[in-house]
């Protein structure tokens, strides 16, 4: 096969790809830009706000019979109502992902703007205290979703984390975000250590967390713009990421016990810095 015959090959599986997932998308009925958001409060937490654009509601008898009256009053309050749809468990099913936890009710809706760096940091100009969590290579969409959950009942503005590497938003993030990702900024940036640095020009102390480090957050002063840093589960943070940090603080766990996971640790930090400033 010569490399004319190979290239034109290459373009037909491709073309081949993309139109069968088209076609898949065009019988789910989710634009290419859209996603599918399942479970009754990540559902109900989108029809909340009202910088979502919905396209499409599914729902079960049975949990239409508890929500129905609410969601449509949710969508008679929008611009741009939704499309409501009654279906059994099977055709929901065959709609979401193969596992979903759906709770019988999904919405079909279009994704959120995306925010700035600069954006966040003008918004910290007029708070005398804020809080933004970034996390270094976190890969668990469950645990970031969880999280999100946290930030959102503790007070933490925004989430940062690595374009590269980190997980897009799928429908186990947004259930385990519990409807966090509708309330807390999520933030994707190319690098970790030079967003930290610009957000440290402009008033932020790096604070992350280390099993070794000599202070406790209970026990270090801290106060005003924070960003807390927390590394991947085992690997901690990277060189490069500690080395940014105006402080290291750790979380005074049982040493008899096995440290606490992502999402554990950040609840336990976001309680202290929350605590300190209340």
């Amino acid at each position: 096969m010569t490399m004319i015959e190979k290239h034109k090959h290459s373009s037909k599986t491709q073309n081949f790809k993309k139109n069968k997932h088209n076609r898949k998308n065009k019988i789910s009925g989710k634009n290419i830009n859209s996603e599918w958001i399942y479970g009754i409060h990540p559902v109900l937490a989108v029809l909340a706000n009202p910088k979502r654009i919905c396209i499409r509601i599914i729902i079960s008898q049975k949990t239409g019979a508890k929500f129905k009256e609410k969601i449509e009053l949710a969508c008679k309050n929008r611009v741009k109502k939704p499309r409501l749809e009654k279906l059994d468990k099977e055709q929901i099913n065959s709609i979401l992902p193969t596992g979903a936890v759906h709770q019988g009710l999904a919405i079909l809706a279009e994704p959120l703007k995306e925010n700035s760096i600069n954006t966040i940091i003008q918004k910290s100009n007029k708070k005398e205290d804020f809080t933004i969590i970034i996390l270094d290579q976190a890969t668990d969409p469950r645990n970031i979703g969880a999280v999100l959950r946290s930030a959102a009942a503790l007070g933490a503005y925004a989430v940062i984390m690595q374009d590269r590497k980190a997980p897009h938003l799928s429908g186990s993030l947004y259930k385990a975000a519990s409807g966090a990702v509708e309330w807390v900024k999520l933030i994707r940036v190319v690098n970790l250590a030079r967003t930290i640095n610009s957000l440290k020009k402009a008033g932020f102390l790096a604070v992350g967390l280390d099993s070794k480090a000599k202070l406790t957050i209970a026990q270090a002063n801290l106060s005003g713009r924070i960003l807390l840093i927390l590394g991947a589960e085992g690997s901690g943070l990277r060189r490069l990421t500690r080395e940014s940090c105006d402080e290291l603080v750790k979380i005074s766990v049982n040493t008899e016990s096995s440290s606490l996971n992502l999402s554990n640790a950040a609840a336990v930090a976001l309680y202290e810095l929350s605590r300190k400033n209340s």
